[in-house]
């Protein structure tokens, strides 16, 4: 299965789960409160309106103010679930746009909806109130620009040579464990995405696991850097690997 056909499989996965009892439990929440929700019966015909430009800039502020506004409060998972669908063709334009910025194509992916998320978190409606879906494309693309300008940095740092230098210099210099650890971290994600294409896990949960299990991260550290609550996302990484345990275990 080729990035595209599993990147359409997990969009589908998640407009799926917008189905649930558990989101359209948010909806009614919505529709009781908020006057321009009332025209909608699922998150479907949400999306819909809003991808299809069927909503004025300020209509769908109308839309995103109050998702973000409650997300702040609570932090439940569930509304991030509906941004990133909500948003996933906005992100896949970024992820088509800047692909001359990492040749991993599900690496970019993973950047892009990582940034995402962390905007998500981040962003200051109250400062900015209108055209919010416009300026979450935009801090999404640009943070994600400052994080690969980052790398690109670091990587100008290594001294390219040939092979007559790299002989003469020996193997003393050559970092076999950082080697090693690439090609574990490598191999772990390819598993984690094995379980995400799936169904097991959704992406906020993957993108979740990557952080904490691949990268070293511990579950406040990636608390504090996408703005969810420290308790929360100790539970779903705890929910998320119970999962993943109980399907290998079976397996």
């Amino acid at each position: 299965m080729n990035w595209e056909t599993e990147n359409r499989k997990q969009q589908t996965l998640l407009e799926q789960e917008l189905r649930s009892e558990s989101y359209i439990a948010l909806l009614l929440q919505l529709r009781h409160d908020e006057s321009i929700f009332r025209r909608f019966e699922t998150w479907g015909e949400v999306i819909a309106l809003m991808r299809e430009g069927g909503l004025s800039d300020a209509e769908k502020d109308q839309v995103l103010r109050p998702i973000l506004r409650i997300h702040r409060s609570d932090q439940d998972p569930r509304w991030r679930t509906i941004m990133l669908v909500m948003f996933w063709p906005a992100l896949r334009a970024i992820h088509w746009q800047k692909r001359a910025w990492d040749a991993d194509i599900a690496e970019r992916w993973q950047a892009v909806s990582w940034t995402f998320l962390k905007i998500l978190c981040r962003i200051d409606f109250d400062r900015r109130p209108d055209r919010i879906a416009q300026k979450l494309f935009n801090d999404t693309a640009h943070h994600l620009y400052l994080d690969y300008k980052r790398k690109w940095s670091a990587s100008d740092k290594e001294v390219a040579m040939d092979p007559e230098e790299l002989t003469a210099l020996g193997t003393d210099d050559i970092d076999y464990a950082g080697i090693e650890l690439r090609l574990t971290q490598a191999a772990e994600i390819r598993r984690l995405r094995a379980h995400l294409e799936a169904g097991r896990i959704n992406e906020p949960d993957f993108l979740l696991l990557v952080g904490t299990r691949v990268y070293g991260k511990t579950a406040a550290q990636y608390a504090r850097e996408t703005g969810m609550d420290c308790a929360l996302a100790r539970q779903r990484r705890f929910r998320a690997e119970a999962t993943i345990h109980r399907h290998e275990r079976a397996g």
